[in-house]
């Protein structure tokens, strides 16, 4: 009965962590889309537009990392190497999105918006075990446990 119960709240734990991150992913969207708004009237006179993609980036990124350390995962883990290590997943998230976008437009013929919309359920899934087993996974102790 105890092995029950605890699968059970752990299985509860999983489904909690998934919902917040589904909600922090909603945040982080409108988060990095106002961000870039905001650098690009802020700068727009002076500052190639796609040139602020790149501080824009990097701010949607640090508030997506933020969310997902305090909220999401509640780790209390290194943060510069879970922050080096949440770079990591976005960048493999990114690149793969981008090859499988070729792969179904280029070599199956989709139509570049539906390749979209199979991507991103991958792509999102992808990122989630990715960030729970590698960017915020706990260190394992010098013994090796």
């Amino acid at each position: 009965m105890k092995k029950l119960l605890q699968k059970y709240r752990d299985n509860r734990a999983e489904a909690d962590r998934v919902v917040r991150f589904a909600v922090t992913g909603v945040w982080n969207t409108l988060f990095g889309i106002l961000a870039y708004a905001a650098l690009y009237e802020w700068l727009k006179d002076s500052v190639n537009y796609l040139v602020l993609l790149v501080p824009g980036n990097i701010l949607a990124i640090t508030n997506a990392f933020i969310c997902h350390k305090l909220f999401v995962f509640r780790t209390c883990g290194n943060l510069l190497r879970e922050y080096f290590r949440f770079y990591v997943v976005y960048g493999g998230t990114a690149l793969l999105g981008f090859a499988l976008m070729f792969v179904l437009v280029d070599g199956f013929g989709f139509n570049p918006v539906a390749a979209q919309v199979l991507c991103v359920p991958i792509a999102v899934s992808l990122s989630y075990i990715s960030h729970r087993n590698y960017s915020f996974r706990a260190p394992k102790n010098k013994a090796g446990v």
